[in-house]
């Protein structure tokens, strides 16, 4: 059984993928033996350019790959020419097209224009919603992360770093200003006339990655919907999860944008300088070590969500007037939780930020859910940033891990203060 699709048919595919305008996606899913093959291919803009995107999942695992229109046009013919049975579903403004081949070998087809009127609407029912993975095509990136399964559904398990992700990136939107000048120019010395006509662009780093959820969404989130140039780069120590995080990157033909560091946050050295750092659930002092970075890499943004904190759990001392709450392991646990937090906050305000500490997630999503924003937009070491630091410092008596890290530049700053 052949079961060709009829000439018309084909023809009528070709002209809707390239010989007219709203073309959108055409997709192809074959079963065969209880295994699922699925092609598709979709257009997209790169730095200014039309290309067109090919998705192709088999055997358990999604690729991307970017074509020229020659080499899209060559792989609309295999899907056209795929024989046996398979559903094929072309998507375009004016309306949808689907094909289904039975076992028979029969040619089922169906149309409807109803698609384009849904399409229409979609747009300003997402921005309501605000769900930043719906504002452009994130199928391909959450079936490549893990986060859908095969038919493009969130796993359960999966929901609460969806939420997440999505959190994120709405605070990463809310953070970065649409004018691609003040980050340009700041990179050139303040020579805002050399960037006037450049793109926006934006480069990013993310300290202890892991497997690089945000770091990817990020990068595809702020192209296809913000439109900047984006260069990402993940840290993390752990040999699997940037093995994994490399791998992903490839699978989404990536190439240069994203790039993978195995190694400590305090040792790496960057491919680029960055715009904006950030930091979700790096255990413990490593939380520290991303702040200390970004503030050494000079970095304007910082966004930091921390997780466990034990360092300042052991540093307080048991004697303290606050005996009474200390006792108890779980008060001791979020008090020291939430000092850790307020100490991170006060020493960026030292070195110059600019911060707030906000819930970036519901509890549902996760415990650890306060987010430290940070912009670098006012004077180091401000007396008043300075002098609240101590008093919280010495009526608690320790010395958080930060302060020591920071070094010199920090300890030169509270001297002056000390001996006012």
């Amino acid at each position: 059984m052949q079961a060709e699709l009829p000439v018309e048919l084909a023809d009528e595919i070709r002209r809707r993928v390239f010989g007219e305008p709203g073309f959108m996606r055409i997709t192809q899913v074959v079963r065969r033996g209880g295994e699922v093959f699925r092609v598709s291919l979709r257009p997209v803009e790169i730095r200014g350019e039309k290309k067109y995107q090919g998705e192709m999942f088999d055997e358990g695992r999604t690729k991307v790959k970017n074509f020229d229109l020659d080499a899209a046009k060559n792989g609309l013919e295999e899907m056209i020419a795929q024989n046996g049975v398979r559903e094929l579903h072309l998507i375009t403004a004016s309306g949808d097209l689907h094909v289904r081949v039975t076992k028979k070998g029969k040619v089922l087809q169906s149309r409807s224009g109803k698609l384009a009127r849904q399409l229409d609407e979609a747009p300003a029912h997402d921005r309501a919603k605000n769900v930043p993975l719906n504002a452009f095509h994130s199928a391909t990136l959450l079936r490549v992360l893990g986060i859908s399964d095969a038919d493009g559904k969130i796993k359960a398990s999966m929901r609460g770093k969806y939420d997440q992700v999505n959190a994120f990136l709405r605070v990463i939107d809310e953070t970065l200003p649409d004018d691609p000048v003040t980050r340009a120019a700041r990179r050139r010395g303040g020579d805002s006339g050399e960037a006037a006509d450049s793109p926006p662009e934006v480069n990013i780093v993310d300290c202890g990655c892991g497997r690089a959820y945000l770091t990817l969404a990020a990068l595809m989130y702020l192209t296809d919907v913000r439109n900047f140039t984006v260069r990402v780069c993940g840290i993390d120590r752990r040999h699997d999860v940037i093995t994994d995080a490399r791998r992903m990157a490839a699978d989404l033909d990536l190439g240069e944008r994203a790039v993978f560091i195995e190694g400590d946050i305090d040792t790496a050295e960057l491919p680029f300088e960055p715009d904006l750092v950030v930091s979700l659930h790096a255990c413990d002092t490593a939380t520290d070590a991303a702040i200390a970075r970004a503030v050494e890499w000079k970095s304007h943004y910082l966004l930091c969500v921390s997780c466990c904190q034990h360092e300042l759990h052991r540093a307080i001392k048991t004697d303290s007037p606050m005996q009474g709450v200390l006792r108890h392991g779980i008060l001791r646990e979020r008090l020291a939780d939430l000092l850790t937090d307020t100490f991170r906050a006060q020493l960026l305000r030292i070195m110059g930020y600019r911060v707030q500490v906000m819930e970036f997630v519901s509890r549902d999503a996760t415990a650890r859910n306060i987010l430290l924003r940070a912009e670098s937009t006012v004077k180091k070491g401000l007396g008043a940033a300075v002098s609240e630091y101590l008093e919280l410092r010495d009526f608690w008596q320790v010395k958080p891990w930060l302060e020591t890290r920071l070094g010199e530049p920090l300890a030169k700053l509270l001297d002056i203060c000390e001996h006012q």
